[in-house]
């Protein structure tokens, strides 16, 4: 199905435009964008010859930026700055990750400061719409400078790009792509690498990941409290009002909404007086992940919208100035990303704890690893145990990229901000997170088949329903993989957080004072 166009403009750009772009949303850059690059490009060259020192233009950069003097070739000079900056290493980024690294430099370029011609702006976009994705390797990046430079030669035929599943030579991906390569002008090389793109391409792809996952977690955590016949004493509004966190608030009025009508629930009231904090802290803990996930989504919103060149170019009447600046350090990205990872590691840690829970016989009271066949058969046993990896590893990758800055470039870069491994680290947690709760979810569907004919509350029975519809019951051990990778991509690809937007949708329009339950209300007694 082909997917909506996107459009950038002057206007804003938002983290799920960007993330369309990256995985394959034709793109196109408005007029009016254009005409603002046109404008200072026209300007540039007088400012170039006035005779004042202008960063990256009329000097060297980085500790070069002391050596003044007319450059003798522009395309050498900005040809030898890519090809010398493409010094990374390691596994290219996948193709949606630099697809988001592109667009994110194609977003800045074309708000119209970083003294570039339209042309460039529409090479990149042309790549992207016609399959040409450069090879960028994913290690060696500080924050910035590296895999752009690897992005930027593609645009003028250097490089290595893949296009219809190729690995080419850049040239020949463009000519089999019908895109003609450029021969940059000044500062074309230079501004595709002075920004924040890399941190904030993989970082909306990260931030875009885990404000899907949250709500999915909260489904897998409703359907394991069903399981374990807990009850919704801790979800009750008055008791969340009392610390009104939003995240908090608006967690368990989630699960309120998924659990509405559990016969399973409301036929084990009296089980247990109080849950496990895995079940009873639910609200508390997706709940700071969601408060700090609205932080971490503002920096990066802010940072796709903000023009991270150095240095960059205003225009103040008919005259254009050049303002070397700070805007490419990423620390304001940074250290978001890096309260991403650790809230992604909060959530694994949580959803692992509920899938031991449930497949611990003495502490769920179900059958041993819910394993109800015949004598010897493992059942669950061992999916946990890849939680448990998984929630391990992303304990690991929650340690702060960004405060681990040295001194670069001789000094004259001497405060860096890791923001580009602070963005690779969170996606990946998040990745991470996404099969934990998908085992989480595996588990709680064969558990909630244990408490048939009993059913399962409006939104847990639908989530079961859709999990049944790719993934049977098991009544024998068979290959645990293929269903965890099924249950994975019902999380990934939308399907189960669509029914927690549809029920909590439902809810709030018949019950727009959910924030106060009706005195004497059962199920919060």
């Amino acid at each position: 199905m082909s997917q909506e166009e996107v459009v950038f403009g002057l206007g804003s750009t938002t983290i799920d435009e960007l993330v369309a772009v990256a995985h394959g949303a034709p793109l196109r850059v408005a007029p009016e964008a254009l005409a603002a690059v046109e404008r200072t490009n026209l300007l540039l060259a007088g400012l170039a010859a006035s005779g004042q020192q202008i960063y990256g233009l009329t000097t060297g950069v980085g500790d070069l930026y002391k050596v003044a003097g007319v450059q003798p070739d522009v395309a050498d000079v900005q040809l030898g700055m890519l090809r010398s900056h493409a010094s990374g290493v390691g596994v290219p980024h996948d193709e949606p990750a630099t697809r988001a690294i592109v667009a994110a430099i194609v977003r800045a370029l074309s708000r119209g400061h970083s003294g570039i011609r339209p042309v460039l702006v529409t090479t990149l976009v042309e790549m992207l719409n016609r399959g040409v994705t450069p090879v960028a390797p994913s290690q060696g990046s500080v924050g910035y400078l590296t895999a752009t430079a690897h992005i930027g030669l593609v645009a003028f035929g250097e490089g290595e790009a893949w296009f219809a599943g190729e690995r080419l030579p850049a040239a020949t991906a463009l000519e089999r792509a019908g895109i003609a390569p450029l021969v940059p002008a000044a500062r074309e090389g230079h501004a595709i690498i002075s920004g924040t793109y890399e941190i904030t391409g993989i970082g909306a792809l990260a931030v875009a990941g885990a404000r899907a996952l949250v709500d999915v977690a909260d489904l897998a955590g409703a359907m394991s409290l069903e399981a374990l016949r807990g009850n919704t004493r801790g979800y009750d509004p008055r008791l969340q009002s009392l610390r009104p966190h939003p995240g908090q608030i608006e967690t368990a009025r989630r699960l309120n909404a998924l659990l509405a009508d559990s016969e399973i629930l409301d036929a084990h009231r009296d089980h247990r007086l109080q849950d496990a904090l895995s079940l009873r802290c639910i609200p508390q803990v997706h709940g700071s992940v969601r408060d700090a996930l609205a932080y971490v989504e503002s920096a990066v919103q802010t940072e796709i919208d903000s023009v991270t060149d150095n240095p960059v170019f205003v225009v103040d009447g008919d005259e254009l100035l050049a303002l070397p600046g700070g805007n490419g350090h990423g620390a304001p990205v940074a250290l978001a990303l890096d309260t991403l990872a650790i809230a992604v590691a909060e959530v694994s840690t949580m959803s692992q704890a509920r899938a031991d829970r449930l497949t611990h016989a003495a502490l769920s009271g179900l059958p041993a690893f819910l394993a109800s066949g015949s004598l010897g058969m493992s059942g669950f046993m061992i999916p946990p145990y890849v939680s448990a990896a998984l929630a391990g590893e992303n304990r690991a990758l929650a340690a702060p990229a960004s405060v681990h800055t040295v001194p670069t470039c001789a000094g004259q870069e001497d405060h860096v901000s890791m923001g580009t491994t602070a963005a690779i680290k969170a996606r990946q947690a998040v990745a991470n997170a996404e099969r934990i709760v998908a085992i989480e979810l595996l588990c709680a569907a064969e558990a909630l088949d244990l408490h048939a004919p009993l059913a399962a509350g409006v939104g847990t029975a639908r989530a079961h329903a859709a999990i049944r519809a790719h993934v049977a019951p098991r009544d024998t051990d068979r290959v645990m993989a293929p269903d965890v990778d099924a249950v994975t991509t019902l999380v990934t690809d939308g399907t189960l957080g669509r029914i927690v937007a549809e029920i909590t949708a439902a809810a709030t329009a018949t019950a727009p004072e959910a924030a106060t339950a009706p005195e004497g209300d059962p199920r919060v007694d």
